[in-house]
């Protein structure tokens, strides 16, 4: 490919991509600030090192199992540990069914919280209740200027969703093991998630089917946009249907560092078991600057641990995954 056909092709792709901006309507010095723009957020972090936490500890949801055994009583996919060390950050999980006192003891001492995916209730399970209370702290925390972002995939979009409406609005949908390209929106353009992305990897989560889906229930567009306490609140960046209905797949809070995919960013590069999971070089990149962007806003987080002792007691590390490919969609997990 010749040098003026692939920054023809660049061109394209930024005018796709900041709103759909006719290529036909944009003179030189546009081409060249759209260009410029994509480069700069692509390549500067988001914060000075002089403001930048460089040893962020990010929690993780655990979540009740089905058949509960001695000492298996929870779980956490070692996949969502996986994405979460391969930006730079370490782990505690965040076990199910702990005290108030607990829970904001442990939220001043982490630099965000991430629930995973998976097939508890969004109301009533443990997962839900450490949910709220870590929700309720980082609203409040970021209110007053405290840095702390909350994150969630697939179960975790869908207890957002909850968490900020106070309904559960979920619709079924056929979105049960199906890859998918993601529906840019224009509200995209002002969004923060994907700024520092590479043309390549937005060109391909637009075009190519590299985003994977669990998920039997969805938020669908019109529901979302039926209820004014997620739409004043949440910044929709992109849409998908399963041929029926549409629906949410990437939303970010306006004001508050709390961001949503009802995908699974942590797939493409680290779960093997199912055939519909990509691991393109693309969809691999993107699972590696999803986790860039989330630690980065970790790093923004200046809580810690009282003592290093404290700290080393509740990191991951003290625990072991077990493999599980052969019998689930896991390929391993650790269990509590």
């Amino acid at each position: 490919m010749s040098l003026q056909h692939q920054q023809f092709l660049n061109v394209r792709l930024t005018a796709h991509y900041f709103g759909g901006t006719s290529l036909h309507s944009l003179d030189n010095m546009h081409i060249f600030t759209l260009l410029f723009n994509l480069a700069l957020s692509a390549t500067f972090p988001s914060c000075s090192s002089a403001k930048r936490n460089d040893a962020p500890i990010i929690g993780v949801l655990a979540q009740e199992v089905f058949e509960p055994q001695p000492h298996m009583t929870s779980y956490i996919a070692a996949s969502y540990v996986k994405f979460l060390e391969s930006a730079g950050a370490r782990v505690v999980p965040v076990m199910v069914n702990q005290t108030l006192e607990e829970y904001k003891s442990l939220f001043n001492s982490l630099n965000g919280v991430l629930y995973p995916g998976g097939g508890v209730s969004i109301v009533s399970s443990g997962y839900a209740t450490a949910a709220k209370i870590f929700y309720e702290l980082a609203i409040e925390a970021n209110s007053r200027g405290d840095h702390f972002p909350v994150w969630g995939t697939c179960l975790g979009f869908e207890e957002l969703a909850y968490l900020t409406s106070g309904e559960n609005l979920l619709s079924h949908t056929n979105t049960s093991g199906v890859a998918l390209p993601l529906n840019f929106t224009k509200e995209s353009r002002d969004g923060r998630m994907f700024k520092g992305f590479p043309a390549d990897v937005l060109s391909a989560l637009a075009t190519e089917a590299i985003t994977e889906n669990s998920h039997q229930w969805s938020l669908t567009t019109e529901s979302f946009n039926s209820r004014k306490e997620l739409k004043n609140f949440y910044r929709v960046l992109s849409t998908n249907t399963d041929g029926t209905t549409e629906f949410v797949s990437t939303m970010e809070a306006y004001k508050f560092p709390i961001y949503g995919t009802q995908w699974h960013p942590e797939k493409n590069a680290f779960e093997w078991s199912r055939p519909y999971i990509p691991h393109s070089p693309a969809a691999v990149k993107t699972t590696f600057y999803m986790a860039d962007f989330l630690v980065n806003e970790a790093r923004q987080s200046f809580h810690r641990f009282e003592n290093e002792e404290e700290e080393k007691k509740a990191l991951i590390y003290n625990y072991n995954p077990v493999y599980t490919g052969v019998k689930s969609a896991f390929e391993q997990i650790y269990f509590f």
